[in-house]
Parts: C-alpha cells; structure tokens; sequence
C-alpha cells in the first residue's frame, strides 16, 4: 500500500480511469506483477471507487461521469436538452459514441443510462459544458435537433418548439451541409427550413 496516497490523488482528479492506467502506474513504481488486480478490487469492495463496466472504474459514485468510460462520447438526445436546460424534465444519461460498443440500457449503482452507437460521420456537435467537479461534452441544440430525427425520437410539440427556439439557424446551416443526403431532408422538414440540396442555404 506504499503508493495508494499518490494512486487515490492521481485518479480521483479524473471522473473515469481504466484498468490500463492503474496497471502502468504500477509497473512504473516496480510493483508486483498484477497487484493492480488487487488493489482494484479492495478498492471496490471496500466502496471506495465504482466499477462503471469492465475496466472501467470511477472514485465517484455520479452517473453522469459513466460516459468517460466509453470515450470517445457525449451526452444527447434528452440528457442533453436537460444538461442545457431547454428541457425542464430530469432524464437518465444517454451517452453517444462512434465505438463498438452493446447499444442499449446500462446500470451503474441501481441508476439506469443508455448507450446509443452513432456513425462516425455523424460524431460532431457537442461542446464542454460544466458539471460537478468536471466538464462534460454535451450536444449543442443545432446538433440534438439532427440526432433526435436521425434515431427517430418522438418529441412533443412543447419540447420541438423549445428546442426550435434555441437552435441558431446559421450553425444548422453548416451541420445539415456535413449530413448524408437523406438526412439533410428528414432534418430541414423537421426544422421548417428550405432545402435546396448540398448548395442549400436557410435564408
């Protein structure tokens, strides 16, 4: 236990760390060959840190940081109308990530989040947005509106006309230009705009 000060202060100041990372700290202090193994799991036990899936292990029992273990990632569809506050209603943690990961719902500590997988064509608009102790990457409006018609999600009238208000028509602009041809449809009939093929421009 001669360097669990140093592990606890060096991977508490990240929301997830892996497996990988516990063993090379480790190996580079010439500890014992698999000893990561076991301090990992005296840590869990001990409720000290959270196992989020396999190798993947949190000092912070937040359900909103399990995405930092599937990077890359953000957070979108409702969870991030909420983070942003366009949306009102608390919703569990919908994490979207280009890699090849089981779709579907998760649990970390009995609370429920999903995972959505998304091409990596479709892997942008998202920013930093302040969250507890860390930042965490969430979708921008322009870009929750386009995920939101490209997995089919219902939405109210209300919240259509929420997020409508808050997206910014020249950001959409540029988004839908990044889009498949079949999607740029779908989203400016969605959105109300003109389209106009890949020369379009939402007056």
């Amino acid at each position: 236990m001669k360097f669990m000060k140093e592990f606890i202060s060096q991977f508490s100041s990240k929301p997830v760390f892996s497996s990988y990372e516990a063993r090379n700290f480790f190996r580079f202090r010439h500890g014992p060959e698999g000893y990561y193994k076991l301090v990992l799991n005296n840590l869990v036990r001990s409720g000290r840190i959270y196992r989020i899936t396999r190798g993947q292990y949190s000092f912070y029992d937040e359900i909103q940081y399990v995405g930092f273990a599937f990077k890359p990632f953000y957070y979108g569809l409702q969870d991030a109308l909420s983070i942003r506050n366009i949306w009102e209603q608390e919703t569990n943690p919908v994490i979207i990530t280009p890699r090849r990961v089981r779709s579907g719902i998760r649990i970390f500590q009995g609370r429920s989040y999903l995972i959505r997988w998304i091409e990596r064509s479709m892997f942008f608009g998202y920013s930093l947005v302040e969250y507890g102790d860390f930042f965490i990457p969430v979708a921008d409006a322009e870009k929750t509106l386009i995920d939101m018609v490209y997995y089919h999600e219902f939405m109210p009238e209300e919240v259509k006309d929420e997020i409508l208000k808050a997206v910014k028509k020249e950001k959409l602009q540029e988004y839908i230009l990044m889009l498949p041809e079949y999607l740029r449809k779908r989203v400016s009939a969605f959105a109300g705009i003109n389209y106009l093929g890949t020369e379009a421009a939402i007056e």
